[in-house]
């Protein structure tokens, strides 16, 4: 159950966002084998001037439209299937017109532990909720 942060620059249609939504969701959905359901996301816009995103040395300038995207998800899974999810990410909003080198994305990892579905209780250790598996 990732639940998945996405920052961009003002200016975009609101079909422009539910795409970029639904194409990372999508790719989760390909590359996690998550039901379709599990989508978690908050779409956040800021002003021109508020996202920085260099190239972190790497040797290539960002758009305008760089897209940030924080991904939060339970603990476990390999490095291959992370890099994986990342390509797939990338392909999927390419096919929506967003550069390569305008795809960031964090991933944070945590334990069943660390989430609560609402009522105040961490469904996943009291047993209302199935530990989903890697």
């Amino acid at each position: 159950m990732p639940l998945v942060r996405i920052d961009v620059n003002e200016g975009r249609s609101a079909e422009d966002l539910r795409l970029l939504s639904r194409g990372i969701h999508d790719a989760i959905l390909a590359e996690y084998g998550i039901p379709e359901r599990d989508y978690f996301h908050v779409l956040t816009e800021h002003p021109r001037g508020q996202i920085v995103a260099q190239d972190a040395g790497l040797g290539f300038e960002r758009t305008p439209d760089v897209v940030m995207i924080q991904i939060f998800t339970q603990g476990g899974r390999t490095q291959e299937a992370k890099q994986s999810l990342f390509a797939a990410i990338a392909a999927s909003l390419a096919e929506i017109g967003v550069a390569g080198e305008d795809v960031f994305i964090g991933y944070v990892e945590n334990a069943p532990g660390d989430w609560s579905f609402g009522f105040g209780r961490a469904q996943y250790v009291t047993g209302e909720l199935a530990v989903p598996r890697q």
